[in-house]
């Protein structure tokens, strides 16, 4: 399984698709840390710039599991013993990539975009949160995927329309029944996310995981 996990990312690094992802998301903190953030409001801008990547995220991820062929997709899952290890590989794969882009991201916001390095508390929760996101990427980019939605224009749609729903979802009273991006965010500007960080990690890690067993369960009967 971890021959076809490096298989798939070299494959996607090989097709140039990597560099959408990349693009989009250099232009994204570009933006985001046009200026340092003055002393005091590091965790809250570091935070907000870890949402904003999601979509990105979630973007790679599909392009990652699109990359291969559906005809070669079957072959691989005959050559790793199995759908269940070839669907896991895959998911390793996007997990692996949407990690090093969000380190990138995390990478260029310690580096110039704020005036200092949060507390050793707070870093460590911007830490765990970046996890999230990019396993929040991974779930989304695979339910939008070609083995999910063959049609490309739905899929994008879909992928949109999902991190939309999450973003009003999540600034409602009702934060709880999807990802609570935007909780993340109103914690860090009242400098509660550190005590807030097992609530919201356990709802966030919750979501995350129900939306790759719904992706396992709709690929039993899909290439």
């Amino acid at each position: 399984m971890i021959a076809l996990t490096v298989f798939r990312v070299a494959a996607y690094i090989r097709s140039h698709r990597v560099y959408q992802a990349l693009l989009l998301m250099l232009v994204l903190v570009a933006i985001v840390y046009g200026s340092r953030a003055p002393k005091g409001a590091e965790t809250a801008v570091l935070t907000d710039a870890v949402v904003l990547v999601i979509p990105i995220l979630a973007w790679s991820s599909r392009s990652l599991l699109d990359t291969e062929p559906d005809q070669q997709r079957a072959l691989s899952a005959i050559s790793v013993g199995g759908r269940l290890r070839e669907l896991g590989a895959g998911l390793l794969a996007a997990l692996v990539t949407s990690l090093v882009l969000v380190a990138l991201a995390l990478g260029w916001g310690l580096a110039l975009g704020v005036s200092a390095v949060p507390a050793p508390g707070e870093f460590a929760a911007i830490l765990a949160l970046s996890g999230i996101a990019a396993l929040a990427g991974v779930a989304l980019g695979a339910l939008t995927s070609r083995a999910i939605l063959p049609s490309p224009a739905i899929s994008i749609m879909a992928l949109l329309l999902g991190f939309l729903a999450m973003l009003m979802l999540s600034a409602s009273p009702l934060y709880w029944i999807t990802i609570p991006i935007v909780t993340w965010m109103k914690s860090a500007n009242s400098a509660e996310l550190t005590a807030r960080l097992p609530e919201l990690a356990a709802i966030s890690l919750a979501w995350c995981l129900l939306g790759l067993a719904c992706y396992a369960w709709l690929r039993r009967t899909r290439p």
